[in-house]
């Protein structure tokens, strides 16, 4: 009997698989060249942040890649490769830059799946002294800019459709965990911001869930945002989901009036998360205490954390009031390619 043999995928570089990849490719640098145009188009800077930083960022669920620095003296310093250019466009944003923006290579590590990758690019871009309601219409454009640039009709990822011409839903997380998932979410938060892990785990015993009981309100959050309410947003058409619980939202202001909630929004086409953006969190002295909390909740899930850049905090002190945002560029070119992986529109995957 002749034993019956699986056929190896051809690599990323084998002619065929190439042949069968480079439209995508073709398409992503035509977005590319698309998007560097809108933005000179509208003043903004073209900016080139360094990879290399003292703190990748501190946020309890983001993991970096670290490295060493070694001076002439022979000495290592440790360093990481960032997972967002933005301590280094907030301090440009101090130095007296207005308009910026940066598509470069970020890192992040444990993520690797359809919509993630190791090393990914990045467009985020600042705009000093605009509300956010500005950032979240370039965003919009962004978005619409891409469809065109390729002339698909829809997006669909994974049997899910978007029409990203069509006018687009507006709704906050608030609103949105009530409409998907039937619970109050501001009665779990007091006046200050500070969340109840236990009124949030009875909501959704209520609401037919199953939450730990030892399980933090953020992770609660979490699983309800991810069970119940991503999958019903970017349905149809785009969704801005937006004012995030302060919590959730370590690099952004409050609402001013609200103190439980802040100017966070995302954006989903399809399901997929494109876009995250900020009013931007100015005061100094707070940013200080929420960095120290997110890394007291790394240290007690994941047992490591990382430094506070010293160096941000300061440049805080003197930054303009400002607005930004931070696109997925893979995933937007995914979407406006109709590709339903990530690594069909990289022009060289990291090595498994």
């Amino acid at each position: 009997m002749t034993a019956s043999h699986t056929s190896p995928v051809s690599p990323w570089w084998s002619p065929e698989r190439h042949a069968d990849r480079r439209p995508g490719l073709l398409a992503r640098t035509r977005i590319d060249a698309a998007v560097r145009g809108w933005m000179a188009e509208r003043d903004f800077l073209m900016v080139d942040p360094p990879g290399l930083q003292r703190s990748p960022g501190n946020e309890t669920h983001l993991h970096a890649f670290g490295t060493s620095m070694i001076g002439n003296d022979g000495l290592g310093q440790g360093m990481y490769l960032h997972t967002s250019p933005e301590f280094t466009m907030k301090k440009l944003l101090a130095a007296g830059e207005t308009r910026i923006a940066s598509l470069q290579h970020v890192w992040r590590n444990r993520e690797r799946s359809a919509l993630h990758h190791p090393e990914f690019t990045m467009l985020e871009w600042y705009r000093a002294g605009a509300p956010y309601e500005a950032i979240i219409a370039d965003t919009l454009a962004i978005i619409g800019l891409a469809a065109d640039v390729t002339g698909i009709e829809q997006f669909s990822f994974r049997g899910r459709v978007c029409d990203p011409r069509a006018a687009v839903e507006r709704i906050s997380v608030a609103e949105a965990f009530m409409a998907h998932a039937g619970i109050d979410l501001l009665a779990t938060i007091d006046g200050d911001g500070v969340p109840d892990g236990a009124a949030l785990a009875a909501q959704m015993a209520r609401a037919g869930m199953a939450p730990s009981a030892d399980q933090s309100w953020s992770y609660l959050f979490t699983q309800v945002l991810v069970d119940k309410v991503e999958p019903q947003l970017g349905n149809g058409r785009v969704t801005v989901l937006d004012r995030y619980p302060a919590s959730e939202a370590a690099l952004a202001r409050r609402v001013p009036g609200d103190r439980r909630v802040s100017e966070r929004f995302e954006v989903y086409a399809s399901g997929v998360e494109l876009a995250n953006g900020f009013g931007e969190l100015t005061d100094a002295g707070e940013q200080r205490v929420r960095f120290e909390a997110e890394m007291d909740e790394k240290a007690r899930i994941y047992g490591e954390r990382y430094p506070v850049d010293e160096d941000f905090l300061a440049a805080l002190e003197i930054m303009p009031e400002a607005s930004g945002v931070a696109l997925g560029f893979d995933r937007l070119v995914m979407l406006a390619t109709g590709a339903q992986r990530i690594e069909a529109v990289l022009w060289a995957p990291v090595a498994e």
